[in-house]
Order: C-alpha cells, then sequence, then structure tokens
C-alpha cells in the first residue's frame, strides 16, 4: 500500500491513485481558493437513479416525472429554479458530476440514462448551495449489487467484492486525475468530504446477505475509510425505503432496521447518519412506472432522498465541526 501522501500536483507526470480525506488535499498553486469539496455518491440501482424527466402523457398524465413537478406538482414553486427562464434545465457551474465517465455541470440527466435522475440532483443542489465552494460529486453505482456480494468488504471475509474494489479504484483515481477532468480545477485543492450510500435491494430479497447486513455495511464503513486514507469521513445511508410506510415484509423491515442500527453505532457517532425515506413512496398511480424496487420511476422521490442525504450530510458536518466531536480526537 503506498504511503500516505497529504499533497500531490494534479499535472504530476506519476499519476498515481492518490486520494486524500479530510484536511489534506490535492495541490495548492492557487493558495487564496477555498478547496474543491468532493463527494462520493454510491450504490446500486437507486443511487444510479429511475426518475424520469420527460413527462409521458399515457402514464398517469406525466405525474410523477421532474418536468410534472416543476410545472404542474402542488409542490413546484420549490423547484422552481431547476428550469430558467427560457424553460431549460439549469446546469449548474458551481457543482460538477463525475459518474462513471460522464462528466458536466449538474443537471437533470445523469441517473440511469440522460431522461432520469438519481439522488445526485437533490444532493447536489443541497450541498452546492452551502458551499462557496465549488462542488464535485463522483457518482459510482451499478445495478443488482449486493454487499453481501459484489460490494462484500475485506472485513467481512470471504472473496472481496468486484463492485467493492472498484468503488476505492474508482474513487481515488477520479479525485487523483480531477484537474484532467474538469480543467478548471487544474491547481486547486480537492477535499473529500463525504460520502453517500443508497443501496439495499439485492441483500433485502436474499435472507443470508440480509442477516448480515449490519456487519456488511459496518464493515464496508470501516473500509473505505481506511482505504480513502480519511478515518473519520462523514457516511450518509439513505433508508431501502421503497414500497413506503406500510411495507410488512420482514426481510425488508429488518433491513432497514441494520442500515439504522449501523448509523447508531457508538463508533460511528457523529460521523454517520441515517437518512428516513419511506415517506418519499408515491403510489404507482401518481408515478411513470410500476417498479416497486426503482420508486415507481418517481423524480420527486429521487430528488427527496438526494436532497435528504445533502442535508443529513450537512448535518454531520456541522457535528463534526463542533468542539468535543469525534474529528477534535
Amino acid at each position: 500500500m503506498p504511503p500516505t501522501i497529504d499533497r500531490v500536483p494534479m499535472h504530476a507526470a506519476a499519476a498515481a491513485l492518490v486520494l486524500v480525506g479530510l484536511g489534506a488535499a490535492v495541490a495548492a498553486a492557487h493558495a487564496d481558493d477555498g478547496p474543491v469539496k468532493v463527494f462520493i455518491l454510491a450504490g446500486q440501482s437507486n443511487m444510479v437513479g429511475a426518475g424520469q424527466v420527460a413527462a409521458n402523457p399515457d402514464r398517469n398524465g406525466g405525474k410523477g416525472s421532474l418536468e410534472w413537478l416543476v410545472e404542474q406538482s402542488p409542490d413546484r414553486a420549490k423547484y422552481a429554479t431547476l428550469r430558467d427562464a427560457d424553460g431549460e434545465w439549469v446546469e449548474r457551474d458551481d457543482v460538477k458530476i463525475w459518474y462513471l465517465g460522464r462528466t458536466g455541470g449538474l443537471k437533470p440527466g445523469f441517473g440511469g440514462n440522460e431522461n432520469a435522475i438519481g439522488p445526485e440532483l437533490g444532493f447536489g443542489t443541497v450541498v452546492g448551495d452551502a458551499f462557496d465552494e465549488p462542488v464535485v460529486l463522483v457518482k459510482i453505482a451499478w445495478g443488482g449489487k449486493a454487499i453481501g456480494k459484489e460490494f462484500r468488504p475485506p472485513s467481512s471475509g470471504g472473496e472481496v467484492g468486484a463492485e467493492y474494489r472498484q468503488l476505492v479504484d474508482l474513487s481515488k483515481a477520479t479525485i487523483a486525475n480531477l484537474g484532467s477532468i474538469f480543467p478548471e480545477f487544474e491547481g486547486r485543492e480537492i477535499e473529500l468530504v463525504g460520502l453517500g450510500w443508497h443501496q439495499g435491494w439485492n441483500d433485502r430479497v436474499n435472507q443470508a446477505f440480509n442477516d448480515a447486513y449490519e456487519d456488511n455495511l459496518s464493515n464496508l464503513i470501516r473500509d473505505l475509510r481506511k482505504e480513502l486514507e480519511a478515518p473519520q469521513l462523514p457516511f450518509v445511508i439513505a433508508e431501502t425505503g421503497m414500497t413506503g410506510p406500510d411495507e410488512k415484509h420482514p426481510r425488508a423491515l429488518s433491513l432497514m432496521a441494520a442500515q439504522k442500527a449501523v448509523a447508531e453505532k457508538p463508533e460511528f457517532r457523529g460521523t454517520v447518519a441515517f437518512v428516513p425515506t419511506r415517506s418519499f413512496w408515491r403510489d404507482e398511480t401518481d408515478s411513470p412506472s410500476k417498479q416497486g424496487y426503482h420508486w415507481n420511476s418517481n423524480a420527486e422521490t429521487y430528488y427527496l432522498i438526494g436532497e435528504s442525504m445533502g442535508r443529513a450530510m450537512l448535518g454531520v458536518l456541522a457535528e463534526r465541526s463542533a468542539p468535543g466531536s469525534p474529528a477534535d480526537h
């Protein structure tokens, strides 16, 4: 394992995979500028995102699409800033996103395809509004992956998951080369601020994976912090709450309880937050699809999940900066 390196020029020829945690950075050419704030967003298909952007009038009159949300929903005033005066989706220049090679300013269309959103839109809106410095979202997610297998961390024993390994390697490589991906950040300091996690369906439908979920997710947090050289990296867990408040299946309930229990562990006090999501469920009659495992493709749901994750992340950061927090020790 390479030694910890606090600072390295982003244009260095070595291009080694170097990651820095909170308080450390890549390069410092512009000392008067605050560091670019980087957040990793990871998980499976509901982090990928299936919230539909364009309204399809043949699907419940377009209800649940992002277009319907900004044009017709009772809460449309809240989402008005997502469009400009000409009716075009706003592309933020202060929030950038890298999603498995797709890059640009944050706007709708960084979900599973260009007509979809995931939690990144709500998350990026919240954290982008909160920081004066530029924000970069590094989104790494694939459909159909379990912590019990594909994301299996080293501390859980057995074979380390291929997607776990990719999550680590892609995070390191993207952050180390951020100045090449986004040339406007060449020479800027880079600060890894936190990680948002939305995943669980493939563990939820497997009894053995379900039973081990609390241990596996705890190990995932510990192992990622170690490999990303960020011992107190803030970690936000979005509940796997699809099917909503009326869910009664024992595996579904136990997995959501496990997610909450991880955030309540004493060792994670003040650095890990749990985000309830079941209230964001929208019925299929108010949504673009009947895919319950994808939140019925409801864009409002995905936006609210991301928004709540962003607010929870800011809460963790505020707690970390308070006197007596774990970051002080």
